[in-house]
């Protein structure tokens, strides 16, 4: 109910069940626990009750550790076939996982891929749930504060305008400034601008309120709207593709913002698959089954990130 938005026919169809027969497994075990998990309007569930919200999460460990359990039986079973469940941001997904994937699927016939989107918060949420196995994330990371994030790549941003633009031709003249930056409409990511963003810590210090005029989550969307005309665009740099964005120019600006770092996070004392150590291995060389499987035994955040003290991560 809780991951289908307390819809009772979307959950139906998402167990191949009737909706009488989710409602009557409701009440069944509302009766067992002796508590009201859900606020209900007539027959509509409304609202988590205080009650459920303290026991669903410990019911979603659960599950997820019994899928854990049939993770192990489906190894010993055949263990090259099986599923592989991710969650990632839109600039992941279209610029840096498909050839991932692409490698990945030739090696691994018989696993299933899905690819899901969403905010920080939500793919954190499906990470502990058990809905997805990893989550591949820059932005919001304290929403991930349960989960073993193991670091990948660093990136920097990028400014994208039209050549005809007057921030280009400031751009030629010299260095580019926040201060010329900010004089400009901009249109970044959704999460571009939070108390926990590069890009917002950057114009803070300089006591600058740059004005977002358009957010998305959606890179190509940010490059349309550059293109029309709306404003200056701020993306990750590997997002900008020479061949198809030849009308727009790119102007470095690590220099402006501290290069953010990509993690791939999973629960705790996760069972894993030689398949998926094999994926992560994919999407960061330096992070061996060894490894892995060390910071995933660490409860000791501390001692978690001393594991990677030494380590040269690769720029994307």
């Amino acid at each position: 109910m809780v991951r289908n938005n307390l819809n009772v026919s979307e959950t139906a169809l998402a167990l191949y069940t009737s909706q009488p027969g989710v409602s009557k497994q409701i009440k069944q075990l509302e009766d067992e626990l002796g508590v009201q998990l859900f606020e209900r309007s007539g027959r509509q569930i409304i609202a988590v009750t205080s009650a459920g919200k303290d026991i669903i999460p410990v019911a979603e460990k659960i599950l997820a550790s019994t899928e854990d359990i049939k993770n192990l039986g489906r190894q010993h079973a055949d263990p090259n076939s099986g599923e592989l469940k991710l969650a990632t941001t839109h600039t992941q997904a279209r610029y840096v996982l498909p050839a991932i994937i692409e490698a990945f699927g030739e090696k691994y016939p018989r696993v299933k891929i899905h690819l899901h989107q969403g905010t920080p918060e939500q793919m954190a949420t499906m990470v502990d749930s058990g809905e997805v196995d990893f989550v591949i994330a820059t932005e919001g990371l304290h929403h991930y504060d349960n989960l073993v994030m193991l670091p990948c790549s660093h990136w920097n941003r990028g400014v994208v305008v039209k050549p005809d633009h007057a921030l280009f031709k400031v751009a030629q003249l010299g260095s580019l400034t926040l201060e010329a930056l900010a004089s400009f409409p901009l249109i970044t990511y959704v999460f571009g601008f939070n108390e926990q963003s590069q890009l917002d810590k950057a114009f803070r210090s300089r006591g600058l309120t740059p004005d977002v005029v358009l957010s998305a989550a959606d890179t190509d969307v940010i490059k349309t709207y550059v293109r029309s005309g709306l404003g200056v665009g701020i993306i990750a740099q590997m997002a900008y593709e020479p061949a198809l964005d030849g009308d727009l120019k790119l102007l470095d600006a690590s220099h402006l913002f501290e290069s953010s770092t990509t993690h791939i996070g999973m629960r705790r004392q996760r069972q894993l698959r030689p398949f998926m150590m094999d994926f992560i291995h994919s999407f960061a060389p330096h992070l061996s089954a060894e490894l892995v499987t060390q910071a995933l035994d660490t409860n000791n955040q501390r001692e978690r990130n001393l594991l990677f003290s030494d380590i040269e991560l690769p720029k994307r």
